[in-house]
C-alpha cells in the first residue's frame, strides 16, 4: 500500500523525521537558512495528504486551492496566525499545533532578552570585541536595574505566567493586563491586574506576550509608547504584527522610551535596512524564543504525531480550537 505524501517545509530533528518516514512518503525542504519558495510549496502540495509547516510559511486560500488531497495541517508552533483557519475549516482540514511545550523555554528567552537589553549585554560584548575598551569608566555602558523594578506583562497566558515567576525571583513588582483576570496568579505571585493604560504608565519593563490576531494587530503604537516612562524597556517575544514598528522606532529615536528587546518582527526575516536595526538601544534576535534543543525536538515530535494521527484515522492530540 502506497504511503501518503507529507510535505515538510523545513529541516527538523531526526527523531521526528524518522517518525514521519515510517508513516509517509516525504518531500523535505532541507535548507536551514532559506524558507521554502511559495511556488515550490504550491507545486509539492498538489498531491500531498499532510503538511508539516512552521511560522515562516504562508498557508492561505491560494495555497489550499492547489491541495485537493490535503487531509491535515500540523504546525511546529503554538501560534497559527500564518494559517487561514476559516479556509481550512471550510475544507474540513484539521490544524494541529504545540501548546504548552515551549512555555518555559520561551519564558527563559524573554527574561534573558529583558536582562540583556536592560544591562546592554550585546553592546558591551561588541565594545570589547571592537577593541574600544581602554579603561574603566563610572558611567560606561550604564543600564537599568532589574531587581525590585516594576514589570508589566501584557498577555498572562502560559508564557506570561512563566515570565511572572521569573520576575518574582527578582523581587519585581508584577503588573499584568489580560483578556480575563487571573486570581491564581494574583495570589501566588502577588501580581496586580490593571488596565493597559495604567500598566504602560507604571512599568519599568513592558513585556508583550499577547497572541497574534486581528484584535491584537498594532495594539502597541504611538499612543501606547507615549504613555511609557522615559527609562522604560519594551520587550516583544509575541508577534511582530502586534507592534507598530514605525511608532517604536520613533519612540526609541526620540528617547520617549529607553530601550527595546525584540525577538519578532512584522516581516521575517527582518531586512538589514530596517530602521530599528540602526539604533544602538535595540537588542534583536532572530525569532528564537523556543530554540533549545530539547524543546524544538519535543515540538517537532508533537507536530509529527498530530499529523500522523489524522492520516491514521485517529483523533489529533493537539488540535487548534478556534472560537
Amino acid at each position: 500500500m502506497k504511503k501518503p505524501k507529507i510535505v515538510v517545509t523545513k529541516r527538523i530533528p531526526e527523531q521526528a523525521l524518522e517518525l514521519l518516514k515510517e508513516n509517509g512518503d516525504l518531500f523535505i525542504w532541507d535548507h536551514e537558512e532559506e524558507p521554502i519558495p511559495q511556488e515550490i510549496l504550491m507545486e509539492e502540495i498538489r498531491d500531498a495528504a499532510g503538511l508539516f509547516t512552521n511560522v515562516g510559511d504562508r498557508i492561505d486560500k491560494e495555497l489550499l486551492d492547489e491541495a485537493p488531497n490535503l487531509k491535515v495541517i500540523s504546525t511546529m508552533a503554538v501560534g497559527f496566525d500564518n494559517i487561514d483557519m476559516k479556509e481550512s475549516a471550510r475544507r474540513g482540514i484539521p490544524v494541529g499545533h504545540t501548546p504548552g511545550i515551549l512555555t518555559e523555554t520561551t519564558a527563559d528567552l524573554t527574561f534573558a532578552l529583558l536582562m540583556a537589553t536592560a544591562r546592554r549585554v550585546v553592546e558591551g560584548s561588541d565594545y570589547v570585541h571592537q577593541g574600544r575598551w581602554k579603561s574603566w569608566g563610572p558611567m560606561l555602558l550604564t543600564g537599568q536595574d532589574i531587581f525590585g523594578a516594576t514589570i508589566g506583562i501584557i498577555g498572562m497566558g502560559r508564557i506570561g505566567e512563566g515570565v511572572a515567576r521569573r520576575a518574582a525571583g527578582f523581587s519585581m513588582n508584577i503588573l499584568y493586563h489580560n483578556r480575563r483576570r487571573r486570581p491564581d496568579i494574583e495570589e501566588s505571585l502577588n501580581a496586580s491586574y490593571c488596565s493597559l493604560k495604567e500598566l504602560l504608565k507604571k512599568s519599568d519593563f513592558v513585556v508583550l506576550l499577547a497572541p497574534g490576531s486581528s484584535e491584537t494587530h498594532s495594539m502597541i503604537g504611538k499612543e501606547e509608547f507615549q504613555l511609557m516612562k522615559p527609562n522604560s524597556v519594551f520587550i516583544n517575544t509575541s508577534r511582530g504584527t502586534n507592534v507598530n514598528e514605525t511608532a517604536l522606532y520613533e519612540a526609541l529615536k526620540n528617547k520617549e522610551i529607553w530601550g527595546a528587546g525584540l525577538d519578532v518582527f512584522e516581516a521575517e526575516p527582518v531586512s538589514q535596512e530596517h530602521p530599528l536595526l540602526t539604533l544602538p538601544n535595540v537588542t534583536v534576535l532572530p525569532h528564537i524564543g523556543s530554540a533549545s534543543v530539547a524543546t524544538r525536538t519535543k515540538m517537532a515530535l508533537i507536530t509529527a504525531e498530530n499529523l500522523i494521527a489524522v492520516l491514521s484515522g485517529k483523533e489529533m492530540p493537539f488540535k487548534v480550537k478556534v472560537n
